[in-house]
């Protein structure tokens, strides 16, 4: 039984006790919110329901809603037509951030119609993702910059803005290298790209974007926590988010580190990639 099955059948039950109040609490830790969060939510929505009268389950799974819509915080990517934007996607390895940077790269020339697109191979660290953007790129009709296994990432991104700007491209998405395991090893790789940044597109747009594994769970709460300590991120991509996977970690996210959820990655198509929405998530999420 998935996650947002539990939920129904709890809120299925005739009473709303003190058991059910346990039993929601046990369910919202599975659901990766987090031990402290899921029990401050239930006290929270003991409350509210004793306040406003609710002693119904469906009146209270309404009232669950509204107590977590505000940690379901939906940031769109603005893209500006007039100039270069830049994307770089973070994340630890095997999160999806390769497949994301494609998937990015089809949302951006079909929803948003952006005309030229370049996608940067800076993980140089692992062959195969060089690899993979390389196959993506063909498929989807793309350019992608791209140097040996070793390269510097920091040259790769660099002749990758050269790129962009010979063929006034719109927008420049890099994947970049999940092998920093140290905030400080990671702040001096970013630090280097920031800097490439600022010389040779120093009037780009520039997100930093940070990809997370929905199946990881609270693990995925250190990892924003390292990569946002040692930069100040502009929102998240959860994916492999599908009907396994519980996502309540990215609710974590927005009390904790106040990071904004950007877009969910459903499956296996560029295609299955939407912005975030907030009602629609908790719906899902809970089951209503």
């Amino acid at each position: 039984m998935g996650f947002a099955d539990k939920l129904k059948a709890l809120f299925r039950r005739s009473a709303l006790d003190e058991e059910a109040y346990d039993d929601l609490a046990d369910l919202l830790v599975e659901g990766d919110l987090g031990a402290s969060f899921a029990y401050e939510i239930v006290e929270k929505l003991k409350q509210k329901c004793r306040k406003d009268k609710i002693s119904d389950m469906d009146g209270a799974r309404k009232a669950l809603k509204e107590l977590l819509l505000p940690y379901a915080r939906a940031k769109s990517l603005e893209l500006d037509p007039d100039r270069l934007n830049i994307v770089m996607m973070l994340g630890v390895n095997g999160v999806g951030k390769t497949t994301s940077c494609a998937k990015l790269a089809y949302w951006a020339t079909t929803e948003k119609k952006t005309a030229r697109v370049i996608l940067a191979a800076a993980d140089t660290f692992r062959a195969a993702a060089v690899n993979q953007l390389k196959i993506h790129g063909q498929r989807l009709g793309i350019r992608v910059v791209a140097q040996g296994q070793g390269a510097d990432s920091a040259a790769v991104l660099w002749d990758s803005i050269e790129a962009a700007n010979a063929e006034h491209a719109q927008l420049l998405i890099a994947d970049t290298a999940g092998r920093m395991h140290t905030r400080q090893d990671l702040l001096k790789e970013l630090e280097k790209m920031d800097r490439i940044i600022s010389q040779k597109a120093p009037d780009a747009r520039y997100s930093k974007i940070l990809v997370l594994d929905a199946t990881t769970g609270q693990n995925g709460m250190r990892q924003a926590e390292i990569f946002n300590g040692a930069v100040a991120i502009d929102g998240v991509i959860l994916s492999k988010y599908d009907s396994t996977a519980k996502g309540g970690m990215i609710l974590s996210l927005a009390r904790e580190y106040n990071l904004s959820t950007m877009f969910l990655g459903t499956g296996e198509r560029y295609s299955d990639f939407e912005p975030f929405a907030s009602g629609q998530f908790l719906d899902e999420l809970i089951g209503l």
